[in-house]
């Protein structure tokens, strides 16, 4: 049976070789650039894989005085996914979002995803979020955190919090994003319901197969996917309300490893 591993690291941990091995898995196992972008944009390639250099990651996930953390696992010594995640205070809510979820196209649909979340939780935190273009990672979140069947989730607190939440970021990224969706402007007519206007044009072919599977399944709150959006989930869970397995599981730290086979 394989062997897995799950490491969680703090951000004064992270070394510049993990940095590194990171952005190369990142730039393996992501996605592609779109085959098309609007006039003045300024991506990659079309078709090309979309890539990330080490020194951006760190900018991105890993700011400067942030409350930073990065979990990685391994499955035979092989690194099959990691996680980067950010916290700050919201008003007496301490906010986890989830800034980077990759993993490897070979270890999909083995909840390696939920895994590295779980890994990264901490008692304190209470209001959960992530701006991606792929479903999947939106439903991972609601897994690992969510006392909710995710199709059933309210958006209420997305739609009155999302714009101070966001603003309260680290991330100049995350805190410049634009609201956009028929959540926050009843006349939007995009399709999607809560997402962000972000500017990134990455090929939509797989993100669309599975966002078709999950609206067939019933399984699906957010929304349709326009070109250049991500999707943006947020919500709130009660620490009084939290299901057993999240008030119960303790995020490893420093460093420290579980293993299972």
């Amino acid at each position: 049976m394989a062997k897995r591993v799950t490491e969680v690291f703090d951000r004064g941990e992270v070394t510049d070789a993990m940095v590194g091995e990171a952005a190369q898995f990142f730039s393996d196992n992501y996605g592609i650039w779109a085959q098309q972008f609007p006039d003045g944009s300024h991506h990659g390639k079309p078709g090309s894989r979309v890539k990330l250099s080490a020194s951006r990651l760190r900018a991105q996930c890993l700011p400067e005085g942030s409350r930073s953390s990065y979990a990685r696992v391994t499955v035979d010594g092989v690194l099959a996914g990691h996680a980067f995640a950010c916290r700050w205070q919201y008003g007496d809510r301490h906010v986890f979002w989830v800034t980077q979820l990759v993993v490897h196209r070979e270890y999909r649909e083995r909840r390696l995803a939920t895994t590295l979340l779980l890994a990264l939780q901490q008692g304190q935190d209470d209001v959960f979020g992530i701006m991606s273009s792929h479903p999947a990672a939106c439903k991972a979140l609601a897994k690992a955190f969510g006392n909710f069947a995710f199709p059933q989730v309210s958006l209420d607190f997305a739609r009155d919090h999302a714009a101070n939440v966001l603003l309260g970021s680290p991330i100049s990224y995350i805190k410049d994003a634009k609201l956009r969706g028929s959540l926050f402007c009843p006349n939007d007519t995009t399709g999607i319901i809560s997402g962000v206007d972000s500017d990134f044009f990455v090929d939509h072919a797989e993100p669309l197969e599975a966002l078709e599977w999950l609206k067939d399944e019933e399984q699906w709150p957010l929304g349709d996917l326009p070109d250049g959006y991500e999707f943006l989930f947020l919500f709130e869970v009660s620490r009084r309300r939290r299901p057993r397995s999240l008030s119960s599981s303790r995020s490893l730290g420093r460093g420290e490893k579980s293993q299972t086979s």
